[in-house]
């Protein structure tokens, strides 16, 4: 008589609402945790991340929205293009040279410190 009851007992707590919405939301979460996870473990997210702005995809992307957005003309379109690309090139020896100048000033620790820093840099 005591095991029936029991039972119905249980029986009754399992169909409570509340304990199956309760139960439904920690198995949600623990399955967004386990695909969370896996992503991050496959590395699909890296994947997911726009091109770096200094690529020449991320470039000419770029400049195509812009051509469309102000309309350019084709001889417009190729002088916009090239002043885009001789900032670039600047930018490129501004960065080389700040690079070097900083190396300069730190000891070979610090250098090789350093390059790792902008090598995790450039994967960003």
């Amino acid at each position: 008589m005591n095991t029936n009851l029991l039972e119905r007992d249980l029986t009754s707590r399992v169909s409570d609402p509340r304990v199956v919405c309760t139960l439904a939301l920690i198995l949600v979460f623990f399955a967004g945790a386990a695909v969370g996870a896996l992503i991050m473990d496959f590395g699909i997210h890296n994947r997911q991340r726009p091109a770096s702005i200094d690529s020449p995809a991320a470039r000419a992307l770029n400049f195509e929205q812009l051509k469309k957005y102000l309309d350019l003309t084709p001889e417009q379109s190729i002088q916009v293009e090239s002043a885009l690309n001789d900032f670039w090139q600047y930018y490129r020896g501004l960065l080389g040279d700040s690079k070097s100048k900083v190396k300069q000033l730190l000891t070979p620790e610090q250098q090789e410190k350093f390059d790792r820093w902008l090598a995790g840099q450039q994967k960003r």
